[in-house]
């Protein structure tokens, strides 16, 4: 199974072998949970869209005609269903996110350490921008791939992403100061 390319599985799983589309899943969920990852970090609720991802494919197998390859529609589907995932818990947690603001300043008595610092300013970023950084800068997408991704015209990619680095370079500036 392995030898075979996704397009082939996708043929042999729509047809009903289960052992094609778990081939499908094993090639792919690596790339799907680091996304995830990157967008809500690692948290139960991480754990639990990554699988949502793969549920939500075999659902949507019998409509998908392989117009994007499987990687780019699976990363879709988890960009989404991430995106769904922060805007709850902005709406759950936005009482609590004024207590939070500035936790971890940077001092002698609480050093912390760059990837920390870095996690920290990447969590505050908007929705939009930190998945257009996830695809960009942690997945290595190429800017033509997220907007395909995304569904969003290059420009806007573009633009988010300058957004989103100016927003973590003051961010981390404001920390190593």
């Amino acid at each position: 199974m392995a030898e075979l390319k996704d397009e082939e599985l996708i043929t042999n799983a729509q047809q009903g072998d289960l052992t094609s589309f778990k081939t499908l899943v094993i090639r792919h969920e690596g790339k799907v949970a680091g996304v995830v990852r990157s967008m809500l970090g690692s948290t139960a609720e991480a754990e639990d869209i990554g699988q949502e991802v793969f549920i939500r494919f075999y659902e949507a197998l019998q409509k998908f005609r392989g117009e994007s390859a499987v990687g780019t529609y699976l990363i879709r589907i988890a960009i989404n269903l991430s995106l769904n995932e922060l805007k709850r818990r902005k709406r759950r947690f936005s009482i609590f996110a004024r207590e939070e603001e500035g936790q971890f300043e940077v001092d002698d008595n609480n050093p912390m350490d760059l990837k920390e610092m870095i996690n920290h300013e990447f969590n505050r970023l908007d929705v939009d921008f930190r998945a257009v950084a996830t695809l960009r800068l942690v997945e290595g997408y190429s800017t033509e791939e997220t907007a395909e991704i995304l569904g969003i015209p290059l420009g806007t990619v573009l633009s988010r992403l300058a957004r989103a680095q100016k927003k973590l370079r003051a961010g981390l500036e404001k920390h190593l100061n």
